[in-house]
């Protein structure tokens, strides 16, 4: 992961990508027990930060594929 940004200030694409090299760290067995698991606790954490996001996405594009014309607030994301 990107350890200079916190995954709230991360695009969609690049908290992805830290899950990804997250994973490869992990499953390259090089890490100490304890690390993989911290590395797992921090990807699953960005990854339910990834399906909030895909969920408002969807929600967004429902509205959209409704035909709803009322702009879209904050309660509807």
């Amino acid at each position: 992961m990107d350890r200079e940004k916190e995954p709230k200030e991360m695009s969609f694409e690049e908290k992805l990508q830290s899950v990804q090299e997250m994973t490869k760290r992990i499953e390259s067995g090089a890490l100490p027990l304890e690390d993989a698991v911290k590395e797992y606790e921090r990807g699953m954490k960005v990854l339910g930060e990834l399906e909030t996001e895909l969920n408002d996405m969807n929600r967004r594009l429902t509205v959209l594929q409704n035909g709803t014309e009322r702009e879209t607030t904050d309660e509807d994301i």
